[in-house]
């Protein structure tokens, strides 16, 4: 019997990109979609959708509630942080067709400072953190992480490097904290100061049942989406990724999802980078939704994760030997536009013509003919 599921949020990215997921290989699916922009429903993959309040309306958890039963679904699955929140609060009324992890585990996770600070107390590698009290705290602050520079300046809340920033001085901080302040209303206290972390940038998706790891796979994020218009250049949207096999990023985050919930169950999507020493940190944890990377985790390697995810949600038999689905050398291209595209290192220049190779070997042959008429010509006038 066909899998029914429901996404909040259809029509972004992550959605679209879930689906995709879904629907490669055996297993049939249903996905109903939901949201409360009706434009955002125009773009959605799903095969039926529904116009919802917004998450904050008193009627919201009562809509997602009627459309489960109207639709039998088995299973609604977030697709961006909010909706975790916001669903992981409706746990009363919707607790049966949910798989999330503890209300506990969502919420710390969701304050990357709260998240940080545990893990350091802990003995698990995460970067050097102190929270902004009030903008004359921040020369302080500067003191406590010595002279390392720059600093990362960022919101301890949201994704997509919200807020994220390198500073190199106290003054830079607070005009940006100011800035964010005065144009977004976001509050001096929402901002973290942390230490710099120049290295490797990684991520690790992982799907756990009642404390056990039944999958876990790894990539590294080589390019980011926007560069160019990010004061930072850096973004948690990859570009370009490729799958990695990195056992020390798997140990670390194995080891701090157990620190949250010995008895974790659900999707934990990590977020980690190298520090000057080449070890990697975890900058933040999503509990409970998957990547927007997720299609690099499900089209490769021997287990599609989020087919695995939705068996696990329904009770059902997996078969997974070794937890750890490494498949090396995979490359995943996303655009604004466009479908994500997956292809090994093998298959790079499959198609391709080198234009530049061939202008230079035929300026080459230009050139060497000319040498070859020069030279005739040359001796045909000493021969005269």
């Amino acid at each position: 019997m066909a899998a029914r599921l429901l996404f909040t949020n259809a029509g972004n990215a992550p959605s679209n990109n879930l689906a995709r997921s879904l629907r490669t290989g055996d297993g049939p699916v249903f996905i109903v979609g939901c949201n409360d922009d009706q434009f955002a429903l125009k773009k959605s993959d799903a095969d039926r959708h529904y116009l919802v309040p917004p998450a904050n309306h008193p009627e919201w958890a009562e809509t997602l509630q009627w459309i489960a039963e109207t639709e039998c679904l088995d299973l609604i699955i977030p697709t961006v942080d909010s909706d975790v929140d916001d669903l992981s609060r409706a746990r009363n009324r919707l607790g049966e067709y949910l798989f999330l992890p503890r209300a506990s585990v969502v919420d710390i996770c969701r304050d990357k400072y709260r998240l940080i600070e545990r893990l350091r107390s802990n003995g698990i590698d995460a970067p050097a953190s102190y929270p902004v009290k009030d903008m004359r705290h921040i020369t302080g602050i500067f003191r406590q992480l010595g002279g390392k520079r720059p600093l990362w300046c960022r919101v301890r809340s949201g994704a997509g490097a919200l807020g994220a920033l390198p500073v190199r001085t106290p003054e830079q901080a607070r005009g940006w904290i100011r800035y964010w302040k005065e144009m977004r209303g976001i509050p001096v206290t929402s901002f973290v100061l942390s230490e710099y972390l120049p290295g490797r940038d990684f991520g690790c998706q992982s799907l756990w049942k009642d404390g056990e790891l039944v999958l876990i796979k790894t990539y590294e994020r080589l390019s980011y989406l926007g560069m160019g218009s990010q004061p930072s250049q850096v973004s948690s949207v990859a570009a370009l990724a490729k799958t990695v096999v990195e056992p020390k990023i798997v140990d670390t985050c194995v080891r701090a999802i157990r620190l949250l919930d010995a008895k974790a169950s659900g999707v934990f999507s990590v977020d980690l980078k190298e520090n000057t020493r080449g070890i990697p940190c975890i900058t933040e944890i999503n509990a409970g939704r998957f990547s927007s990377a997720t299609n690099i985790f499900d089209l490769v390697g021997k287990h599609n994760m989020a087919k695995t995810f939705v068996r696990l949600a329904r009770d059902l038999p997996v078969d997974i030997e070794d937890s750890y689905d490494a498949a090396p050398d995979w490359y995943m291209l996303r655009d604004l536009d466009g479908a994500p595209r997956i292809f090994h290192a093998s298959d790079f220049s499959d198609n391709i013509m080198n234009a530049w190779q061939g202008a230079t070997s035929r300026r080459g042959r230009l050139k060497a003919t000319k040498r070859g008429k020069n030279l005739w010509q040359t001796s045909k006038y000493s021969n005269v």
